[in-house]
């Protein structure tokens, strides 16, 4: 079992280390290329840990690299206690954590208890011993609906489009929320929690610092699986209703416990659930004492660039846990959604709004996820129709482009693709070639850069005595700004979403996302100030 005791100094100086943690997640397919095969791998992120440690980083999140057919980029996991060869092996992984140590980074990995892939040996095995097997139990098999059984169970929709059910040859069918390739487990099953528990214990034992839980508000499903509510637009994981019956079911929590006793057997580890819900209370559930040590919030995500939408983003925030004493977290960007740079207008408007948002996360109390490349102001990229992967592209009869426009490969440096990532001409999904002015080669002495943005709002961020307060402080503002305090600290963020400049609250400038205006705050600009 591994301890305090079994890390560094520097590490194990406190069990509560994430609790205003910069956690930077890794799309470990994108981030960097060792072998020449135009995929990223776990020895291309060992080799970019130098980088990680100048930007200012605690801690990573990488994605899955287990053993999986792809289906979904590694969100169907055939092995949980494995690598894929794709990523390297068991002995690069454990290069990869005792080196990131070394540089006083610690390491969170992805995991994925509402399925597995379809090649599982389970699955596989539930599919040879038919209905009403043991080996079917561990999964959700259903007899059909209509006189012939010829209809789905109910009328759930997959995350990814088309029905959430798949009719086997013996005539049984089985669910799963997002392709066919992830079918469902059956959380009733003594067999699936005791394997959770098996994996859970094999990464911790081989020195990782936490987990991040996939659809973390998934796993549980209602009594008799009724009907949900079709609606135009179907709410899907990314989205939240309290009347969706897939997800957010109260019988999660159990599970959760589970999780949670078993990582206080390795003091100074950490989970965070995946959670998309909004309901405040039902959010604070998932992070009470016995479950987990923080729950993903994607208000700031599902938030315009407008003042008073970031502001109740926030505030909803830091109310959800108040509620369970523990700290909020904040992200712009992550796989799933398109990069904040796009999202605010694209472009040079795009990335000076993207700079002052940064700035207001940064100023915020608790725990910072950064998306890999955001440090960089990637946009997302309109790819060609020939390079989409994502299962979303044919489950939805190509009318869903998916996720794939946030994933593009990270540019390193030099002026063409694969701009370092790789040696490989062509990577798993192609850069654009007007990139060169975005690698991190070209932003790391040009002060004025993203890149200097963030390793200097990082900086200050550990440093500086403004940042101690937990809680925050509003001050009266002119129509489209906001600025707020950090009580204890004292440190004043205020941000300006208006179309014009205004006066700049008392303080001196700490640092800014863009040119000021002598003592106005220009349109579309943050500023700390002390």
């Amino acid at each position: 079992m591994r301890r305090s005791s079994d890390l560094s100094p520097e590490i194990a100086e406190e069990a509560a280390w994430w609790r205003d943690a910069v956690f930077y997640q890794v799309y470990v397919r994108s981030f960097a290329d060792s072998n020449g095969d135009g995929v990223g791998d776990l020895d291309g992120i060992r080799s970019r840990l130098g980088y990680l440690e100048l930007l200012g980083v605690d801690a990573l999140w990488l994605t899955p690299f287990y053993r999986s057919p792809m289906a979904d980029h590694g969100y169907d996991v055939a092995d949980p206690r494995d690598v894929d060869p794709m990523f390297g092996d068991l002995a690069a992984f454990d290069r990869l954590v005792a080196d990131a140590h070394e540089h006083n980074i610690r390491v969170t990995v992805d995991l994925v208890p509402n399925h597995t892939s379809d090649l599982h040996v389970w699955f596989q095995e539930a599919l040879q011993a038919g209905p009403g097997s043991m080996e079917r139990a561990r999964y959700i098999f259903r007899e059909g609906r209509g006189f012939d059984g010829s209809q789905p169970p109910n009328n759930w929709t997959s995350v990814f489009g088309g029905p959430a059910w798949t009719r086997v040859p013996d005539g049984q069918w089985y669910l799963h929320l997002f392709a066919p390739e992830q079918p469902d487990l059956n959380w009733d099953h003594p067999e699936v929690r005791a394997d959770l528990e098996q994996t859970l214990r094999f990464w911790l034992d081989r020195g990782v610092d936490g987990f991040r839980i996939d659809v973390a508000h998934g796993m549980a499903k209602p009594e008799g699986l009724p009907d949900m509510e079709i609606r135009p637009q179907a709410p899907g994981v990314l989205s939240d209703d309290a009347h969706d019956p897939r997800f957010d079911n109260d019988g999660v929590h159990e599970i959760h416990r589970m999780i949670r006793k078993v990582m206080d057997g390795y003091p100074g580890t950490m989970a965070v659930g995946e959670i998309w819900v909004k309901d405040d209370e039902r959010f604070a559930a998932y992070v009470r004492p016995d479950e987990l040590h923080l729950g993903f919030n994607f208000r700031l995500v599902e938030a315009g660039f407008d003042a008073d939408a970031v502001r109740s983003a926030i505030e909803h925030s830091l109310g959800a846990v108040a509620l369970s004493g523990t700290p909020a977290t904040w992200t712009l960007s992550n796989h799933d959604v398109v990069r904040h740079v796009t999202r605010y207008g694209g472009g040079a408007l795009g990335e000076q709004r993207a700079r002052a948002m940064t700035l207001v996360e940064l100023a915020l109390p608790g725990v910072i996820y950064l998306y890999n490349g955001e440090e960089l102001g990637l946009p997302n990229v309109e790819l060609p129709d020939w390079a989409l992967q994502d299962p979303t592209w044919e489950r939805s009869g190509h009318t869903e482009r998916g996720r794939d426009g946030c994933r593009v490969p990270i540019p390193w440096e030099g002026t063409s693709p694969p701009f370092g990532f790789s040696t490989a001409v062509n990577t798993w999904l192609p850069q654009p070639n007007e990139w060169d002015h975005l690698t991190a080669e070209a932003q790391l002495e040009d002060p004025g850069s993203m890149l200097s943005l963030y390793r200097e709002a990082l900086e200050h961020r550990k440093s500086n005595a403004g940042f101690a307060g937990e809680e925050l402080e509003w001050y009266g503002a002119p129509a489209g700004c906001f600025a707020f305090r950090r009580k204890g600290g004292g440190l004043i963020c205020a941000l300006n979403t208006s179309g014009a400049s205004v006066p700049l609250p008392p303080g001196q400038v700490l640092l800014s996302s863009g040119p000021m205006d002598g003592d106005q705050l220009p349109p579309d600009t943050a500023v700390w100030l002390v």
